[in-house]
């Protein structure tokens, strides 16, 4: 034992390496806005890999009748999704449900994500929240919100004398 590492017992005997930290800072900022991070493998290699909650992905389209919410819902029966309307919001939430380990199967990697979810958005001006209706079917729900006839764009002719 040497004279320094009397004065200082905490002192390790690791050098600090500038790279591992930023690697590391990556990983939570990754980790903390569910993007797919990098994580160490056996060999000494890095694979990567998802940590974040699920949340289905949605489309938001408008025509001249209706806007059209269209979200990814795999693995979900229409009975495990709600979809409730109030006070001028729409909220769809439901919950994936993790498949339990059998004896004679043996999981190896679980990548998709699982759990309870909740999305909701402000339905826009001139949309009556009791004429929303929903399709589901093949894992798309389709949630329709027709606009009101006063919220249409109405062609005007401009008459020439």
């Amino acid at each position: 034992m040497n004279a320094l590492s009397l004065l200082n017992p905490f002192r390790t005997t690791s050098s600090w390496d500038p790279l591992q930290e930023i690697t590391s800072l990556e990983n939570r900022l990754d980790k903390f806005f569910g993007r797919p991070l990098l994580s160490t493998n056996g060999n000494g290699g890095s694979e990567s890999m998802t940590v974040a909650r699920w949340s289905p992905l949605v489309d938001i389209t408008e025509d001249d009748k209706e806007y059209l919410v269209k979200a990814e819902l795999p693995d979900l029966k229409k009975e495990e999704v709600k979809i409730t309307v109030e006070n001028g919001e729409l909220t769809i939430s439901g919950e994936r449900k993790i498949e339990k380990e059998e004896k004679n199967k043996k999981f190896h990697r679980i990548e998709r994500s699982y759990g309870s979810f909740v999305r909701s958005f402000t339905l826009p001006e001139g949309v009556s929240g009791d004429k929303v209706s929903a399709d589901f079917k093949n894992g798309l729900l389709e949630v329709h919100l027709p606009k009101d006839e006063k919220a249409r764009p109405k062609a005007i002719e401009v008459k020439v004398s």
